[in-house]
C-alpha cells in the first residue's frame, strides 16, 4: 500500500484566527446549503408535481408557483456559496486543491454543468404558458436540469469527502474512483432527504400563509390541503432519514471519531424526534392549521446546526494527523529555503573575494586538523595529494568512513554527514592545493 502523500503547505499567515474562521465556515455552509436544498428539493417536487399535473390540473398551478420560487433560491444558493467556498479553501487549501485535481475533468465541469442547469430551469419557468399544449418537452427540459442537480451535488459531495483522507489519495483515479470511497451515497441520499424536508417545510409556510391566494389559484386544493400535502412529503422523508442518518455515520472512517464528533451528531438527531412527531400531530387532524411550523422549523434548524458543527468537527480530528505532519514537512522546508537562501548569498560573496566553496568547507570542517604544508593532526594536504593523487573520490569514500592508520594519531571521525557533493568539493580543494604547494 503506498504510503500518505505529506505535502508541505503555502507558509502564510491566516488572515484572521482559526477558530473565527472555523465559525464562519460553519455558518456561511449552513446559509449557503439552505438554499442550496431549497433550490434541489423545489425542483424535484416540481418536477413530481408537473407530471402529477398531467392528470389533474390543480397539481400543474402547484407546480408552477412553486417553480417561481426555485429560481430565486437558486441565486441565493450561489451568492451565499462564495464565503463558505474562500473559507474552505483558506483553512484546508491543500487537502481541498488536491481534492478538486484528483477529480479533474468531473470539476472543471462544475462550471458548464452548473450554467446549463441554471439556464434550463429558466427555460422552464419562461416557457410554462408557450408549450402549454407541449407538456412533454416542458417537462423533459425540468427533468433534464434535476438531472443535472443530482450529479452536481455528487461532484461536491465526492470532493469534500476525499479532501478529508488524504492516505487514499494515490489510491483514486478520477471522479468515478472517488465514488468508491466510503460514505460518499450516504451522504448524497442524507442530502437529497434534507433536501427534500426543507422545501416540503418551505411549503407548508409559502403555500399557507394568508397573503398567498390559494382560492384564487385552485380549483380544489385548499389551504389545508396543500398544508397536508407538502407534511407528508416532510413527515415520510424524516422518518427515511432516521435509516439515512445512522448510514452516514457508521460508513464514516473511525480515525475522525472523538467525542466532539458524536455528541452534537446525537443531540442533533435526538431533536428532530419532537420535530417529526409534531409534523405527525399536524396530520392527523383532518385539516393541518400550520400552527405547529415555527416549533417543528426551530428544531429542525437546530439540527442542522449541529449536524454541520459535528460533520465539521470530525473533518478536524480526521485531519489533525496529517495537518501536522505537512506543517512539519512545511518547517524544515522553510528552514531549508532560508539555508539555501543563505548558503546562495554567502558563496556569490566567497565568489567575489576568490574563495571557493571547497575552501570554505575545507577550513570550516578539515582545518583545524590538516594544514597545508605541516601535520597538526592529520597529514598535511601535500602528503594527502601524493596519496590521493587524481581520485577524490578516494577522500570521499574515506571521509564517509575512515579507519585508523596511524598509531601516533587519532582516529578521524566520519564526515557522512556533509554529503557526497561537499566532500567532493572539500576533496578537490585538499588535492589542487597540496599539489600546488608541493
Amino acid at each position: 500500500m503506498n504510503p500518505t502523500p505529506i505535502p508541505r503547505d503555502i507558509p502564510l499567515p491566516l488572515p484572521a484566527s482559526q477558530g473565527l474562521l472555523e465559525g464562519l465556515l460553519v455558518i456561511a455552509f449552513i446559509a449557503h446549503i439552505l438554499f442550496v436544498n431549497l433550490m434541489v428539493g423545489g425542483s424535484l417536487l416540481v418536477l413530481g408535481f408537473e407530471i402529477r399535473g398531467l392528470r389533474d390540473r390543480d397539481f400543474d398551478k402547484l407546480a408552477r408557483a412553486l417553480a417561481a420560487t426555485v429560481t430565486v433560491n437558486k441565486s441565493l444558493a450561489v451568492v451565499l456559496g462564495v464565503a463558505p467556498l474562500l473559507l474552505i479553501n483558506v483553512l484546508y487549501t491543500i487537502h481541498f486543491y488536491t481534492a478538486n485535481a484528483l477529480t479533474g475533468t468531473a470539476w472543471i465541469l462544475l462550471i458548464p454543468a452548473i450554467a446549463t442547469t441554471f439556464l434550463l430551469l429558466y427555460l422552464h419557468k419562461y416557457t410554462w404558458d408557450r408549450l402549454e399544449t407541449q407538456k412533454g418537452l416542458h417537462i423533459a427540459i425540468l427533468g433534464l436540469a434535476v438531472a443535472l442537480f443530482l450529479v452536481i451535488p455528487l461532484v461536491f459531495l465526492a470532493n469534500v469527502n476525499l479532501m478529508m483522507f488524504p492516505e487514499r489519495w494515490t489510491g483514486v483515479r478520477g471522479f468515478f474512483s472517488s465514488l468508491l470511497l466510503p460514505n460518499v451515497f450516504p451522504r448524497y441520499f442524507h442530502f437529497l432527504c434534507a433536501s427534500l424536508i426543507l422545501t416540503s417545510l418551505f411549503g407548508v409556510w409559502y403555500f399557507g400563509r394568508s397573503k398567498f391566494p390559494a382560492e384564487e389559484t385552485f380549483e380544489r386544493l385548499t389551504r389545508p390541503r396543500l398544508r397536508r400535502i407538502f407534511y407528508s412529503v416532510a413527515f415520510a422523508v424524516s422518518l427515511a432519514q432516521f435509516i439515512v442518518g445512522p448510514l452516514v455515520l457508521f460508513t464514516l472512517p473511525s480515525k475522525g471519531f472523538h467525542v466532539s464528533v458524536v455528541t452534537p451528531i446525537l443531540i442533533g438527531a435526538g431533536v428532530a424526534v419532537p420535530a417529526v412527531w409534531m409534523m405527525w400531530k399536524e396530520l392527523s387532524v383532518s385539516e393541518p392549521h400550520g400552527k405547529r411550523l415555527p416549533l417543528i422549523v426551530g428544531y429542525i434548524s437546530l439540527t442542522v446546526f449541529c449536524m454541520a458543527f459535528g460533520r465539521h468537527m470530525y473533518r478536524g480530528v480526521a485531519l489533525a494527523e496529517h495537518r501536522a505532519e505537512m506543517q512539519e514537512v512545511t518547517r524544515r522546508w522553510v528552514d531549508d529555503s532560508a539555508q539555501a537562501a543563505y548558503d546562495l548569498r554567502v558563496g556569490r560573496e566567497r565568489a567575489a573575494a576568490g574563495v571557493s566553496d571547497g575552501q570554505h568547507l575545507f577550513h570550516n570542517t578539515c582545518g583545524a586538523c590538516h594544514g597545508v604544508d605541516r601535520r597538526i593532526v592529520g597529514p598535511p594536504l601535500t602528503e594527502i595529494a601524493q596519496i590521493y593523487a587524481g581520485n577524490p573520490n578516494g577522500i570521499v569514500t574515506w571521509a564517509r568512513a575512515p579507519g585508523k592508520k596511524r598509531a601516533d594519531a587519532p582516529q578521524m571521525p566520519p564526515f557522512a554527514s556533509l554529503g557526497d557533493e561537499r566532500l567532493r568539493q572539500i576533496a578537490e580543494y585538499m588535492l589542487e592545493t597540496g599539489a600546488a604547494a608541493r
